[in-house]
């Protein structure tokens, strides 16, 4: 007899302890919760225990009493508690053993779902057994959808490994690990095995909800990084989510990438499986973004780098929705990591651009999707530059930016939320489009607030370390970005030039002459005396829709746009770093989102007034002398 190649057969008869004939055992075994299973063959005694020994770091081991025998085979039933998973199938007849094979147990809706030829992944998306119609479904290739009684039906290659649910609005998944949404299935490598996976989701009411957008964590235990991660970030945010959920109002999250940092993954043990236990403290269902730094840095290939991604967080690129917004995360990292190998880190270079794969998957989702619907699009490496105080449009950051922003010209609402530079910046396309480009929730990766530095959180902009908080009710969007610690209307930070003076003596005192020599040209003007009466004001959330003015006494001053570096960033990293003797890593931004106004006198009060596009003010009546130091708002 041919086996199928699902199946197992046991050992020839002259090995076969037990008389047993034309046992299967299914590389996949479907089956039902709370229900009996069958095994086929012939021979089985009443008297025969079936064996579950767990393989795939299960632990549960199982014994389990035949409960029918019949000509064809036996029947049992499934234990209460068991998982799913990998397990090794023996009989056991009064102490003498057979291995039967080995399986991975797969809970399915329907166990007698039928087979269509051509069709290697099928299932049901449920709610509590009621098939629900009209969700897509996807393996990352193909996009497909649920018919009415919620069976869907893939021919896949099974390239990328899985299969996942782009859940619709107002539903949530039922699987969670931690507050990890899982979407997604694993499925068999086998291409000749059709694989079933199903969805459990529940209704619930997300019109009206929150997301919070979350950029470079760059978690790798270093520079004090989980403490400060736990006790400003995750203390901040949980109390903002808390807060938002007495509205009444669902919160999410979304990564922005980097949530890990690739350099420490195997000095510091500190992996994506460490970034899960930590993440796990806040309090909403968190969706993930695929970074460089989250690459696997012992592989010079970008599809085997992101195999680590893959294993813990599921899918590189997926959509979902939530409400009437659909969500769209997209992998534009070509990681190349010239020189990587087992043992060895590469150089960790890469190429920002999205690959032709998620472009042709792109188009298949956006299919399914109304043009009336606000898109928002994650994804880590800029789309664009950073603007400039021209206001003209920036270039391209990503290499096939174009063809990206092509695919959306039939949407009326498209949002594209970017990480990887650590700073922020809004850069609007047209009335339709635009991109925000998000700080970091690491600011300057941890260094400003590492014990024995600057005690503040600041970011190589001058933003503080934050994150997005997005409100959507309906189709309406606002955003607005949240610093950590400080209340939701800290929105910008203004300083008197007069007292902002740049000098070793006072920020490096410690250093060697050599790294005292390096101050003016890492302090950037601030290295000059400044006593022009000058006010600068870095307004972080700025965007071409917003207005900053100035009154000096009841008279208007002219508010001039500049591109400047923020002392207080210069102080809190490049000096602190050049103090120990150390040249700084990273480079502080020369920003455009800063505002600059002379004063006639150098102490007068100055009323600034900032308004942002959705007619939110922002004021500081600005007592003059003002200090310049560390703690400084």
């Amino acid at each position: 007899m041919v086996s199928r190649p699902e199946e197992i057969h046991p050992p020839t008869t002259e090995q076969n302890k037990l008389g047993l004939e034309d046992v299967r055992i299914p590389l996949v075994w479907d089956v039902q919760r709370d229900a009996a299973t069958q095994i086929s063959g012939k021979g089985f005694q009443s008297n025969d225990e079936i064996l579950l020994e767990p393989l795939d770091g299960l632990t549960n081991f199982f014994r389990i009493r035949l409960s029918e025998i019949g000509s064809a085979g036996a029947s049992f039933p499934l234990p209460a508690d068991l998982q799913e998973g990998r397990y090794t199938v023996v009989l056991d007849r009064e102490g003498v053993k057979q291995t039967l094979g080995s399986s991975t147990f797969n809970f399915v809706l329907r166990a007698n779902l039928p087979n269509i030829a051509g069709k290697t992944i099928k299932g049901v998306v449920h709610i509590a057994g009621q098939g629900l119609a009209n969700v897509v479904v996807s393996d990352g290739s193909e996009v497909t959808k649920t018919d009415r009684d919620g069976l869907y039906y893939l021919s896949s290659t099974k390239r990328n490994g899985y299969v996942f649910v782009s859940v619709p609005g107002n539903h949530e998944v039922l699987s969670m690990a931690s507050n990890l949404p899982v979407f997604y299935r694993y499925l068999n490598p086998n291409p000749n095995v059709v694989d079933t996976r199903d969805f459990e989701l529940k209704a619930v009411d997300n019109n009206n909800h929150v997301l919070l957008s979350l950029a470079d964590m760059h978690l790798a235990n270093r520079n004090d990084d989980l403490h400060q991660f736990q006790a400003g970030f995750i203390a901040d945010a949980n109390q903002q989510i808390a807060k938002m959920q007495g509205a009444g109002k669902k919160v999410y999250a979304l990564t922005l990438g980097d949530q890990t940092w690739e350099t420490y993954w195997y000095s510091n043990n500190f992996m994506l499986p460490e970034y899960v236990k930590e993440i796990a403290k806040l309090q909403a269902p968190v969706f993930n973004t695929i970074g460089n730094h989250d690459n696997d840095p012992y592989f010079a290939s970008d599809w085997l780098s992101e195999n680590a991604y893959r294993r813990v967080l599921g899918p590189t690129y997926y959509s979902f929705n939530i409400g009437q917004i659909h969500y769209i995360v997209l992998d534009n990292i070509e990681y190349i990591n010239v020189g990587g190998s087992t043992g060895n880190i590469g150089n960790r270079n890469y190429n920002a651009k999205v690959a032709e794969q998620q472009f042709a998957w792109l188009k298949k989702d956006l299919e399914t999707v109304d043009a009336s619907t606000p898109i928002i699009l994650a994804t880590h490496i800029q789309l664009h530059h950073a603007p400039s105080i021209t206001g003209s449009l920036p270039a391209f950051r990503m290499s096939n930016g174009q063809q990206l922003v092509d695919l959306f010209t039939r949407f009326e609402q498209v949002h594209v939320l970017t990480g990887h530079t650590h700073v922020n910046y809004r850069v609007v396309r047209n009335d339709h489009f635009m991109e925000h480009n998000t700080a970091a929730v690491c600011a300057t990766w941890w260094w400003t607030g590492r014990t024995g530095y600057a005690g503040n959180h600041i970011a190589p902009d001058g933003s503080p370390g934050g994150y997005g908080i997005w409100e959507v009710s309906g189709k309406n969007l606002t955003w607005q970005y949240k610093s950590i610690g400080y209340p939701e209307d800290y929105q910008f930070r203004s300083y008197d030039l007069n007292n902002v003076h740049i000098t070793a003596a006072k920020y490096a005192p410690d250093a060697n002459t050599s790294h005292q020599n390096l101050v003016p040209q890492y302090a950037a003007d601030f290295a000059n005396e400044n006593r022009d009466n000058e006010v600068l004001i870095n307004v972080w959330g700025y965007d071409p829709s917003w207005t900053i003015s100035v009154t000096e006494n009841g008279l208007a001053l002219s508010v001039q746009r500049v591109a400047s570096f923020d002392p207080l960033q210069l102080i809190s990293y490049a000096m602190k770093r050049i103090n120990v003797n150390a040249v700084p890593t990273f480079d502080a931004s020369n920003s455009s989102h800063m505002f600059k106004v002379r004063a006639s006198s150098a102490s007068s009060t100055l009323k600034i007034k900032v308004a942002d596009r959705f007619g939110r003010v922002y004021t500081e009546d600005m007592v003059r002398p003002k200090a310049f130091n560390y703690t400084m708002r």
